[in-house]
């Protein structure tokens, strides 16, 4: 059995927090009773009905692979409406984005609306390799590139350690293009950890997150994981 709110959440109906609200308000039944209180547990054979819509737990989930643009927010919603990585997917089933790209940043993101697997992937104990294309302002030292590979500190936490291989350097414009591998998903984490040891990061792209990489999408362009593909990231936390 699971608390309610996760069971929500998990079935890509809402946020927690906002499953949180909908079951204080009183918009949360499970088996015809109205439940208000958060810490109510439910079995996978319970009828949950929220706001009107009955949840199925035996709901098919989708799973997609995009290779994000420069300029489009993960989120499912904006205040601004500004275009995001949801309005990219033609879809009508509500997935949401496992974890973040900058507004700046391009690259491989997963969507989905399995909470189970996005949660699992999330996690920081998971260590997911997340590779980066970064390039950087100025020429990138054999010393920074010891202390990444180390872990540097940023905002008083030390990084794991990291993959780092210099793909070029350009003196003529002082530019320094990296390859970048963590293992962690703090905020802005790789950006930070270039300035860290002094280098600005101009443009950042993620080619890779786990088993795999955008080789094969345009930007903008995306793909939905195959069966096999789904299996393989769940025997990741076997």
């Amino acid at each position: 059995m699971e608390r309610l709110q996760k069971v929500i959440a998990n079935l890509g109906y809402c946020s927690r927090r906002k499953a949180e609200e909908l079951i204080s308000t009183g918009k949360v039944s499970v088996n015809g009773k109205i439940v208000t209180e958060l810490g109510t547990k439910v079995k996978t054979s319970d009828t949950i009905e929220v706001d009107g819509n009955i949840l199925d737990n035996n709901k098919n989930y989708e799973y997609y692979i995009l290779n994000k643009p420069r300029g489009v927010i993960t989120t499912t919603h904006d205040e601004h409406d500004r275009k995001t990585v949801v309005d990219l997917i033609d879809t009508n089933t509500r997935i949401y984005p496992v974890g973040r790209l900058d507004y700046d940043t391009t690259g491989l993101l997963l969507l989905t609306n399995d909470g189970v697997l996005a949660n699992k992937l999330m996690h920081p104990s998971s260590k997911i390799d997340k590779t980066y294309i970064a390039k950087i302002e100025g020429m990138i030292s054999p010393i920074s590139i010891k202390k990444l590979r180390s872990g540097v500190v940023i905002d008083s936490y030390k990084t794991r350690p990291a993959r780092v291989k210099v793909k070029s350097v350009n003196k003529k414009t002082n530019k320094s293009i990296v390859e970048i591998t963590i293992s962690e998903g703090k905020n802005h984490q790789v950006k930070k950890m270039f300035e860290a040891v002094g280098h600005h990061v101009e443009k950042l792209k993620r080619e890779k997150y786990a088993i795999f990489d955008i080789r094969d999408l345009k930007v903008g362009d995306y793909r939905k994981l195959t069966f096999k593909e789904v299996s393989i990231l769940y025997s990741l936390f076997k």
